[in-house]
């Protein structure tokens, strides 16, 4: 059974949305994010992606209060993600409740400070983030794309140690267009013991029952509940079994 993982995106304390990773394209969905959170926790849901964009833009982390808020208030089991660089980025994470963090951009350009990461805290702490583009890995906030493939990007870190990638089509996220299924069967042809995270481009019920049947483990939902293109009480029969 799929897991389903809403998303929470924030800019200055907002929950917030971009299309593509623009902050110029960005709608502010509610002033308090820590009511967000609670919504989905009342419907049964158990898991939160929550990144910081601010921090993202200012290469360390930024909203650790906010996260900090989230899991004092909530029962939330949440990976947070968006300029964490420094090993002080981290504690202040775990230490504001984070279960998980999402390394992406670090993992490209500091991969020794990404792989002591895996090594101090656990492949259980520690998420791969893999934006990529016509398979190649993307950073920066998506403006740089490098020459860096995919499968072999994955592949490093899994003989590191890493279970869980998330992994998001820069081309379908924030667009309500669909997702990259056929991408992620791909990737976990080539890595079956993977705990593959779709994320990007969900746009209805039909996006997550196809995910499901194609065998993903877990989705990453935003911008398709906020604009109510997925209503939380659709996701029942898929959170109930979680």
């Amino acid at each position: 059974m799929i897991e389903i993982i809403p998303a929470i995106d924030l800019i200055d304390g907002k929950c917030v949305r971009l299309s593509q990773g623009d902050y110029a394209q960005k709608i502010v969905y509610n002033e308090n994010p820590v009511e967000v959170a609670k919504m989905f926790a009342d419907a049964g849901i158990r898991r939160l992606h929550l990144v910081d964009l601010d921090g993202a833009k200012a290469h360390h982390i930024v909203n650790h209060r906010v996260l900090e808020k989230i899991t004092g208030s909530t029962g939330l089991i949440v990976d947070f993600g968006g300029g964490l660089k420094s090993d002080d980025d981290l504690r202040i994470a775990f230490e504001c409740g984070a279960t998980m963090v999402t390394g992406g951009s670090i993992a490209v350009k500091d991969p020794s400070v990404f792989s002591s990461w895996i090594t101090r805290y656990g492949a259980d702490k520690i998420i791969l983030g893999a934006d990529v583009k016509d398979e190649k890995i993307a950073v920066g906030g998506w403006l740089e794309t490098t020459e860096l493939d995919l499968l072999p990007f994955i592949q490093k870190y899994m003989e590191q140690g890493i279970n869980k990638v998330i992994c998001t089509d820069i081309s379908k996220d924030g667009m309500l267009q669909g997702t990259s299924t056929d991408l992620y069967k791909k990737i976990l042809a080539a890595q079956p013991a993977l705990y593959l995270i779709a994320s990007g481009g969900v746009s209805s019920i039909r996006d997550v029952e196809e995910l499901h049947e194609a065998l993903i483990p877990a989705v990453i939902i935003g911008k398709a509940i906020y604009e109510g293109k997925i209503k939380l009480k659709e996701l029942t029969r898929f959170i109930i079994h979680n």
